[in-house]
């Protein structure tokens, strides 16, 4: 959550709970010009009620504050800038809580997927022997993780951040239906570029929150295909989803395919295909079709959500059914933590 001077927040760290005292303390904080770790415990659930943040969760948030240096070209906003149009994963070491003497809480380091580092700890040492290696094994296998470091007499707390790209999502079709999917998946982070052969469809002003709106009539999609990211089709038109279709049965990095409409369309888009030569039973598994989980949408806007609820399930890993069939925490579950191949 980011707290300006005045006041204003962007973000969130619990949905509504803890905003309004951590901002009181956050201006503290920008006003001392040093980081510090807040705690907010509800264990204790009856004292909590009537001493304390009045949270009811029985638990513990553990929170660092620290003010930002924008004169400082490695603060925490411009590492996570630089991460925001990379393809590959990116790993953000965090200094939480540190009694050594030459680490101080807040430092950071970024790793990036070729292996080049951003920003920087006091001590390099203790970055070469001990850190990198834990920053490494999380972006090799997929998680984030608190990590507890002894030196000597001292000790280290350290957030190892897995950072995701942010996901692309290729929607063929710039129908009205189209415009409020662009919406909640560009306001859920994801990247959106939008296909269609109708010029007066496929235009900018349609779709302000894309990174794209492309023209691509039959004969040259080919070009406008995109080879990673998750894919939408639903242009309306049979014969133009099927040429869609066509081109990502090559792009077998397009783990999602979501097709708009019957399955029986679909059934018979894979027939014409495996006339063609093409593995229709490969391509098969990476389809959704029909499209969406089933919440019952019948407009625009219900459908949108429908989708963008099952493009949330697929990226995360999940089934999309009722977290109250769910018998474990909610978060961090270990299957959450992995990524998919479309990240």
């Amino acid at each position: 959550m980011l707290v300006t001077a005045d006041g204003q927040l962007t973000g969130t760290i619990s949905g509504g709970c803890l905003e309004g005292d951590a901002r009181r303390r956050a201006q503290q904080v920008m006003y001392r010009g040093k980081p510090e770790i807040i705690v907010y415990d509800s264990t204790d659930l009856e004292d909590d009620l009537e001493h304390g943040a009045q949270l009811g969760c029985q638990g513990e948030v553990f929170i660092l504050l620290e003010p930002i240096d924008f004169d400082n070209p490695h603060n925490p906003l411009e590492l996570l800038r630089s991460t925001y149009l990379l393809p590959e994963r990116s790993v953000l070491a965090t200094v939480l809580k540190s009694s050594h003497h030459d680490i101080c809480a807040a430092e950071r380091l970024l790793l990036t997927s070729d292996g080049a580092l951003k920003g920087r700890l006091t001590d390099t040492a203790f970055t070469q022997l001990h850190l990198l290696a834990d920053m490494h094994e999380a972006m090799l296998e997929g998680f984030s993780i608190n990590a507890e470091y002894a030196l000597d007499d001292t000790t280290l707390t350290v957030f190892i951040e897995l950072i995701k790209p942010a996901p692309v999502l290729n929607i063929y079709g710039a129908g009205n239906d189209a415009r409020p999917l662009v919406e909640l998946a560009a306001r859920l982070g994801w990247r959106v570029i939008v296909t269609d052969g109708r010029p007066g469809l496929a235009m900018p002003h349609r779709f302000p929150k894309t990174e794209a709106v492309q023209i691509a009539r039959l004969d040259d999609l080919h070009q406008h295909v995109n080879s990673r990211g998750y894919a939408v089709l639903m242009s309306h038109n049979y014969y133009y989803d099927l040429a869609v279709l066509r081109q990502l049965a090559d792009h077998n990095q397009v783990n999602y395919i979501g097709i708009l409409g019957p399955r029986k369309k679909t059934d018979r888009m894979l027939q014409e295909l495996a006339l063609e030569g093409i593995d229709t039973t490969a391509l098969n598994k990476r389809i959704h079709s029909p499209i969406g989980l089933d919440i019952g949408g019948e407009n625009a806007d219900e459908i949108a959500l429908s989708v963008m609820a099952e493009l949330q399930a697929v990226r995360n890993g999940f089934k999309g059914g009722f977290l109250r069939d769910v018998d474990a925490p909610i978060h961090n579950r270990n299957h959450q933590l992995k990524a998919t191949a479309n990240d």
